[in-house]
């Protein structure tokens, strides 16, 4: 194939990543992580001469600790990451960039950065981030300290924090905010629909997740390298204590992790001009995004069309299915993002290539915003090491808010059009309420435990209005457990300030 200079192409990929006690740890900082990270990528690309100079853009994925979440920034941060990131490797790009919360973001902003090359607005772009959460808790918990704060001179596009559709605050209020609470309020619905105890779906998460534990167990890059059988993950105990049911603390995103990955893409052209060799190209055939309005305000609660659209789309703009694909890494925060797929796709949850090639976030680790970076390194790798094979990653943001989707392979893939698309945003089903009074039907709950006792939640709807409400009676929570819950009256009023209380009628 004749390729158009312009034409994208990713020429390196780079992970790093510690582990604390291990050899070698070397407490680094997220711009430190970060900064090894886009020189391991620089140095993949094997080419002849010295890339860094080169690089017109650089895109920092938002850390954890500066995205307005619950997490601190305890020892400061850089001002201005991409330029950070970049001066540790000698680059001083003309565009830098900060993109919004969520782990569509690397693969969304691959997308985007190709269009931009192929458009010939952009010769050679980063994507990066990292995330050092591990060391920070260390540290803090024995007291320790460090000055990670950088003042870094230079534009930058700061995107914001986008927490459009992420964040929901009648949630928040009654402590259903969390993403793990949110996420179980999903799950339970889906579980309900099959008939499933709460036990008998553990198991089916067990057995979804417990192939993931393998793939994590064989990856050096793993915050938790450890192989896991599907009872293990499906049994509560002590270590896999219940943290919103139907979730133990096995099968939930990791967050507490060290590591960082970036990708560098380039045009054809450049990657010629810089001596890369071509067989460390790897084509992006198809990437598409979308997104979904928030939690309590969709049709279905378990369901993402966003994610079905984003991954139809891509695989469409390559001309691919299914069938054809070779590697596959679907975002795996928690369970249902998957079986949101799986469901959607009609596939089987059995499939001998599996749905992770990192290992997936409760394992290998959930690294921030940059998940899908680790991602996109293992599928380049993976293509590479068998050329003409296809990879597809997927990435997820939010309560399964914002998805991202790519096809790669390094078969040529020329750009005539855009190979990028974004697709509208779904439309809402309902209305959300802070406050209700009244009766209700009952669409999904969760429990959590707490300090002074546990506390379920249920997520309520009243004609085109849903709302959120809580209970801390032992004997409700029981009730809950039993089940069906879905379709079941409850009356609900206003009770401690912020909060809906409900009960059964």
């Amino acid at each position: 194939m004749s390729l158009e200079g312009n034409t994208p192409v990713i020429i390196g990929v780079g992970q790093v990543s510690e582990r604390i006690g291990e050899e070698g740890y070397l407490e680094r900082s997220p711009m430190d992580l970060a900064g090894d990270a886009l020189a391991a990528a620089l140095a993949d690309a094997g080419a002849k001469r010295k890339l860094a100079p080169s690089l017109d853009t650089i895109a920092a994925i938002r850390q954890f600790e500066i995205s307005g979440t619950r997490y601190p920034a305890p020892f400061g941060h850089a001002n201005n990451p991409p330029r950070a990131i970049g001066r540790r490797v000698g680059a001083n790009p003309t565009r830098a960039i900060l993109e919004i919360v969520g782990g569509q973001g690397p693969q969304k902003l691959v997308g985007e950065l190709a269009a931009e090359i192929a458009a010939g607005r952009s010769n050679m772009a980063a994507v990066v981030g990292s995330e050092a959460i591990s060391t920070v808790r260390a540290l803090t918990s024995r007291g320790a300290t460090r000055d990670w704060s950088e003042t870094r001179r230079g534009t930058i596009e700061d995107r914001g924090y986008g927490h459009e559709g992420v964040y929901n605050a009648t949630l928040v209020r009654h402590g259903a905010g969390t993403p793990i609470a949110s996420y179980a309020l999903a799950e339970n619905v889906r579980r309900e629909r099959l008939g499933l105890s709460l036990d008998q779906y553990r198991t089916k998460i067990g057995e979804l997740f417990a192939p993931f534990t393998k793939v994590a167990a064989a990856n050096p890059h793993s915050a938790a390298p450890i192989e896991r059988s599907a009872t293990a993950l499906a049994t509560l105990d002590e270590r896999n204590r219940l943290l919103a049911e139907p979730y133990g603390r096995l099968v939930v995103a990791r967050d507490q992790v060290n590591q960082g990955a970036a990708i560098v893409l380039a045009s054809v052209a450049e990657a010629r001009r810089m001596g890369v060799p071509e067989d460390r190209w790897v084509y992006i055939h198809g990437v598409a995004d979308c997104a979904e309005p928030s939690l309590l305000s969709r049709p279905n609660l378990e369901q993402s069309p966003a994610a079905i659209a984003a991954i139809s789309s891509a695989l469409e703009l390559a001309g691919w299915s299914w069938k054809k694909l070779d590697f596959i890494d679907l975002y795996s925060c928690f369970a249902i993002p998957i079986f949101n797929l799986l469901d959607g796709f009609k596939l089987d949850p059995h499939d001998p290539r599996g749905w992770t090639l990192t290992g997936g976030l409760p394992f290998f680790g959930g690294a921030g915003n940059n998940y899908a970076a680790h991602g996109i390194a293992e599928a380049v790798a993976r293509c590479r090491a068998a050329p003409g094979t296809r990879a597809l990653v997927g990435a997820n943001g939010g309560i399964m808010s914002k998805h991202a989707a790519a096809v790669y392979s390094t078969e040529p893939a020329d750009w005539p059009a855009s190979r990028w698309t974004s697709l509208p945003k779904r439309a809402a089903g309902y209305r959300v309420l802070d406050k209700f009074d009244g009766e209700c039907m009952i669409d999904s709950f969760t429990i959590q435990p707490g300090k002074a006792g546990e506390v379920a939640t249920i997520v309520g709807r009243a004609d085109d209005t849903r709302f959120v409400a809580n209970s801390s009676d032992p004997g409700i929570c029981a009730e809950l457990r039993v089940g069906p819950i879905a379709g079941r009256k409850a009356r609900v009023e206003e009770g401690e300030p912020g909060q809906n209380r409900f009960w059964f009628i």
